[in-house]
């Protein structure tokens, strides 16, 4: 099915939905909500179409250094998979090379690539870390993610001061705790 093809798809069900919660799908605020809601979907599913390693090995370089990398604060935006609706926050990544480095855009790619699905927070961060992980040399990579999730906030429960923090590491992260110790020394640094 081609791009076009399931964005056309995609508004016939949500036009279906409309009506089925009692809307007037003709009336005319709601005339272009299905196509605007469609493509709003397929953009913000697109890490389904993206493969987060290739993304990666497309700025791979040498380097002797052997100290963390890290890149702080990228946000994102993804849909809890149990609920359909939105959480967000941001990520921080960090690796020590082990005679490669990558493009320091690349990480933000990769937490889009994988935030753009129907996620868990859970999952989300061990697929960063493993990607990164499997994509260069490295000693170890860690990943907190800090977010906020809509159907903890406008739904259920309601909590909303509520906030998740979520990690991962593998590597010389998992087997030596002052560089877990180091890593969010760093997280905490203006």
């Amino acid at each position: 099915m081609t791009p076009e093809e399931t964005i056309e798809e995609l508004s016939r069900h949500y036009r279906a939905i409309i009506e089925l919660i009692g809307e007037d799908a003709s009336r005319e605020g709601l005339v272009k909500t299905p196509m605007r809601a469609a493509k709003a979907l397929y953009y913000a599913t697109s890490g389904y179409r993206e493969d987060a390693k290739a993304l990666m090995r497309e700025a791979v370089f040498e380097h002797c250094g052997s100290q963390i990398v890290m890149v702080k604060d990228i946000e994102f935006y993804s849909f809890c998979e149990h609920h359909i609706l939105p959480f967000f926050g941001k990520v921080s990544v960090g690796y020590i090379p082990d005679g490669e480095i990558i493009g320091l855009s690349k990480l933000a790619r990769v937490v889009n690539a994988f935030a753009r699905r129907l996620q868990v927070q859970e999952r989300l961060t061990k697929e960063i870390c493993k990607a990164v992980s499997e994509s260069i040399s490295t000693k170890g990579v860690m990943v907190v993610c800090e977010a906020e999730h809509l159907c903890m906030k406008m739904r259920g429960v309601e909590k909303q001061d509520s906030s998740t923090v979520t990690t991962d590491y593998i590597g010389a992260f998992e087997k030596d705790s002052s560089l877990r110790h180091e890593f969010y020394q760093l997280l905490a640094s203006k």
